[in-house]
């Protein structure tokens, strides 16, 4: 029970990723706000009575402030899982689809810290985790915007970290590689194959393979921990 007593937010959390990691903090004892764009009925299920659902677009301030309504006291833990990920070349990407990838995926980080942080610093103890991806370290064609906007996690996490230090807040990344997750199940096995083989784990990931990273960053374990990028891809982003 890690986390008995704890308000945590994860968004994205209608399915993969986010659903694991809301369903893991609620069984080591902690209150889940559940947000997605639409009510994340089959998270709220799994977990039972520990844990309260939304719908909120996390790009606008309306959708944080809908959140924090939601939450049955302070909020503890903020993880920020939210991504959009079209694939789009520079040739063909336009403005609206940047805009809206930096929306999602950076400006709810900034408003999740604007809308939390007073009653963090209050208590003198909170966590944020910013769920980036393992592509900022890999050739992939059709996702500067996307790459772009993870690395911006990793910038702003490091950065809000120095901000909030004294108060007994922390602010760490956590880099993913490919999951199994609705969001990549119609790669075929020859893809699966090929994401292997860059790895030295030998197998496609799993959500639960991420949950355990996050657990350890938003308990008192990783009190000293901050500003950090933990990657948790089987071995495939080295560092050389």
């Amino acid at each position: 029970m890690t986390h008995a007593g704890r308000i945590a937010v994860v968004t994205g959390a209608g399915r993969g990723i986010g659903a694991q990691i809301a369903i893991e903090l609620a069984r080591r004892g902690a209150t889940v706000v559940c947000a997605d764009l639409q009510m994340p009925a089959a998270t709220l299920l799994a977990i039972g009575s520990g844990a309260v659902g939304v719908a909120a677009d996390v790009s606008e301030p309306a959708g944080w402030k809908t959140i924090a309504t939601a939450a049955p006291g302070t909020v503890d833990i903020v993880v920020n899982n939210a991504a959009y990920y079209p694939n789009a070349p520079i040739d063909t990407l336009d403005f609206d689809t940047w805009r809206r990838t930096m929306a999602v995926n950076m400006d709810a980080h900034f408003l999740s810290a604007k809308q939390f942080l007073p009653g963090m610093r209050q208590q003198k103890w909170g966590r944020f985790v910013g769920i980036s991806s393992n592509s900022v370290g890999l050739a992939i064609p059709g996702m500067s915007h996307y790459i772009a906007s993870k690395m911006g996690i990793i910038g702003f996490m490091r950065g809000l970290a120095n901000d909030v230090a004294a108060d007994g807040i922390t602010c760490n990344a956590v880099l993913p590689g490919l999951t199994d997750t609705p969001a990549t199940a119609a790669m075929d096995d020859a893809q699966r194959r090929a994401t292997w083989q860059g790895q030295a784990i030998q197998r496609f990931a799993d959500p639960a393979d991420v949950v355990g990273p996050v657990l350890f960053l938003t308990s008192d374990d990783a009190a000293f921990m901050t500003g950090q990028a933990l990657v948790v891809d089987g071995g495939q982003y080295r560092v050389g």
